[in-house]
């Protein structure tokens, strides 16, 4: 819906440093870990560690629209994204308390990458209509990499997949298109043309570094590292980065809509754009 609308995706990633994906079979309510059917107090657990990391969950499972009654532990995968402190760690539980055990449990570390793929029905049926063929072609190349999993965010940029361990999220994504975005990623580069944002990033940083993404050719992942966010009045942000140097300047705004935003959603009364009032490249000021 947001391709036909002319939404900016920049700036949408779900905000997450860390990530916890659960692997579950389905099927998945609305309200994937709420209603999973998994224990109530171990999900509470794990509900009051992500509020206190800034994290996600997200319930994963091979792809393949009807999955397999798991007849072995189920798997876990903890992911930090945050710069300089990129690392995914994974291992198995097989019971309620081994899982609430998961946020301190050592696993052992994964090469990676991840990619997630939006497919949750339930919470938004174009997820499920997008994000399962897009699944599909990515899991062809990849499939040890390739995971379903439960909402992400943004269901109005459907398909979404995100890049792990750094978050970089995509969305609008083509089945065609997506295993090489997968392939430059694997090399340490981007595509940015349908990148949303990175996760660790608040969305008026996101904002800002695909910006200065554009203004300065930067492509490289741990390019454009962020310096400081600074809100210089009430909606107006400078944003800088080095490596290389640029600095963003931004306004945050609401735009009045009358229209659902996603499959499964009322008619919205705004969205939010940050509207880009300057960049300043190299070293010279504003």
């Amino acid at each position: 819906m947001a391709d036909a609308a002319g939404d900016p995706g920049e700036g949408t990633a779900p905000p997450a440093k860390h990530w916890l994906l659960i692997e579950h079979p389905g099927p998945w309510g609305r309200f994937a870990l709420k209603e999973s059917g998994l224990d109530p107090a171990a999900v509470a657990s794990l509900t009051t560690w992500a509020a206190r990391v800034n994290g996600r969950i997200a319930l994963v499972r091979k792809v393949g629209r009807r999955a397999p009654v798991l007849k072995r532990p189920s798997r876990w995968f903890r992911i930090d994204a945050r710069s300089g402190h990129e690392e995914i760690r994974a291992g198995e539980f097989a019971d309620a308390a081994e899982l609430s055990r998961v946020p301190s449990a050592q696993g052992h570390v994964v090469s990676g990458p991840l990619a997630l793929i939006c497919v949750h029905g339930r919470h938004d049926m174009c997820c499920a209509i997008r994000g399962r063929s897009l699944a599909a072609a990515v899991a062809e190349e990849f499939p040890e990499a390739t995971w379903e999993c439960s909402h992400v965010g943004g269901c109005r940029f459907a398909p979404a997949m995100v890049l792990l361990p750094h978050g970089f999220t995509f969305g609008g994504l083509r089945p065609g298109g997506a295993n090489g975005i997968v392939h430059q990623y694997l090399r340490g580069t981007l595509d940015t043309e349908f990148l949303r944002g990175r996760s660790s990033f608040e969305p008026i940083v996101q904002a800002a570094q695909h910006h200065a993404r554009a203004a300065t050719g930067a492509t490289e992942i741990d390019a454009l590292r962020l310096v400081e966010e600074v809100r210089e009045s009430g909606s107006d942000w400078r944003v800088e980065f080095a490596d290389p140097h640029c600095t963003v300047y931004l306004r945050e705004r609401y735009f009045p809509v009358d229209r659902p935003l996603t499959c499964a959603s009322e008619p919205a009364k705004r969205i939010r754009v940050f509207e880009l009032l300057e960049v300043v490249s190299g070293d010279s000021g504003h």
